[in-house]
């Protein structure tokens, strides 16, 4: 008999790292790690300061708190959901939960039995898709068009008797795409129509580079009948360790939610709940910044792009916290990122991690998560892929041909190839270190946090 878990494939991310074994990394050419979604930072000192506080004189803060979350954190939610997109929230129609997979977790068992089905845009993020087989739902996928753009007439010819939702993230999770409001509009009402719930993931919401609400659904006064709305606080905030996510649904919706919540966890963190509650309250200027920067990472992309499509590259999609490309190489995206560790120090995800089995797309694509790079470790990463064409004539063993790549395994091999390399990163110094900190004394350099994420935990929005 097979078990759920059984069911589905190993989580991507942790068998990315995979790749990283026996790899030895110069201190001059640490590894750049793009696979990761999610902030390597502590929260801001503030923060902490405030929910060390909250550890050490508040008592209650350490015992079960309300299932559903604290209420005043449901009621500031509310309200910030209300004024984001303009349109009226209660308290009681929010949730708290153990961040956003949970979230969504909640609100497929509160809509389906096995057998059900949903329909998920591809690329699909992939836990969601490891949740759904983990419960005897199926994924439907919905291939993206243009844009990385999902067509609701495509939806529409995939609903069938057991389909229960549509689930959706915008800006898109692995695609950085921003749904834009008229294609959010026409799921919804696709959903309404066909009488199935539409699951909007916003988790990157904070950091969408347009202004005014991204769609006007919580404007329609009967919204909850049909839309369940997920959000995170992990990345906002940088409270990915603390667990702390959101579900916007309709109270009868929120009362099958809680029997799901109630089981599994009975409530979420406390002292991050808190912290959320007071990051909402307080770090409104704090947050734009974080935007700004990560608007500014974006344009880094866009403006060393063509580094790239020079040699057959092309851009998918951006946005969020990410870049879809499509690569020029012979070799699938699976046999490709596992190299690109080697040949170029550079850790990202294959599209083959985002598509079904079989999905020819995927080979050709990967993503680049580029949130934790800084501006200037943006030009070091489209250096080292551009070095991949370089590489590739001198055999994919690297410079040497010794079955390594980038692996300095004698000292003939560490003092010849670290001259080649400096050849080929003359415009960037001896240490990206160094000049990433200059350029964003903000954040610790691009390569440290790089290091660090070789061996952070699993990214859970």
């Amino acid at each position: 008999m097979s078990t759920r878990t059984a069911a589905t494939f190993s989580p991507p991310v942790m068998e990315a790292r995979r790749w990283l074994a026996g790899v030895v990394f110069p201190d001059d050419r640490p590894l750049i790690n793009v696979s990761q979604a999610a902030p390597v930072e502590p929260p801001p000192r503030e923060m902490r300061q405030v929910m060390a506080d909250i550890a050490l004189n508040r008592d209650d803060a350490h015992l079960y708190g309300p299932v559903l979350g604290l209420p005043e954190l449901r009621s500031e939610l509310a309200s910030q959901i209300s004024a984001h997109y303009a349109g009226p929230v209660r308290a009681a129609q929010t949730a708290i939960t153990s961040g956003c997979n949970q979230a969504f977790a909640a609100a497929v068992a509160s809509l389906c039995s096995e057998g059900d089905e949903i329909i998920i845009p591809t690329p699909w993020y992939f836990n969601h898709k490891m949740w759904l087989d983990m419960s005897g739902v199926a994924a439907v996928p919905l291939p993206a068009g243009a844009g990385m753009l999902p067509d609701p007439e495509q939806a529409a010819a995939l609903i069938t008797r057991r389909t229960r939702a549509i689930a959706l993230v915008t800006p898109n999770n692995p695609t950085g795409a921003e749904y834009p409001e008229g294609l959010v509009q026409a799921f919804f009402d696709l959903a309404r129509d066909r009488g199935i719930a539409l699951i909007l993931d916003e988790t990157y919401r904070d950091f969408d580079s347009r202004s005014g609400p991204p769609h006007r659904l919580f404007q329609d006064p009967d919204w909850d009948d049909n839309l369940i709305h997920l959000y995170s606080f992990s990345k906002a905030y940088r409270l990915t360790g603390h667990r702390v996510g959101a579900i916007a649904a309709s109270e009868t919706r929120l009362a099958e939610v809680e029997k799901f919540l109630d089981t599994v966890a009975i409530c979420p963190s406390q002292i991050g709940q808190h912290a959320a509650l007071w990051g909402m309250q307080n770090l409104g200027r704090w947050l734009a910044g974080e935007r700004q920067e990560i608007l500014a990472r974006r344009q880094a992309i866009t403006d060393n792009m063509p580094a790239l499509t020079a040699n057959g590259w092309k851009l998918l999609g951006l946005g969020g916290y990410f870049a879809y490309v499509e690569h020029p190489f012979p070799e699938s995206s699976g046999e490709l990122a596992p190299r690109m560790v080697r040949d170029a120090g550079v850790l990202s995800l294959p599209g083959t991690m985002f598509t079904p089995v079989g999905d020819v797309t995927g080979q050709r694509q990967l993503r680049l998560a580029f949130a934790n790079l800084d501006v200037a470790g943006i030009g070091v990463l489209f250096d080292r892929l551009s070095q991949l064409h370089e590489n590739r004539s001198l055999g994919a063993d690297g410079p040497f041909g010794v079955g390594s790549g980038w692996l300095w395994r004698s000292e003939f091999h560490r003092q010849h190839t670290h001259r080649w390399h400096r050849r080929r990163q003359a415009d960037f110094g001896r240490s990206v270190c160094t000049r990433a900190a200059t350029a964003n004394p903000r954040h610790r350099s691009t390569d440290q946090r790089a290091v660090e994420l070789s061996t952070s935990a699993d990214h859970r929005p």
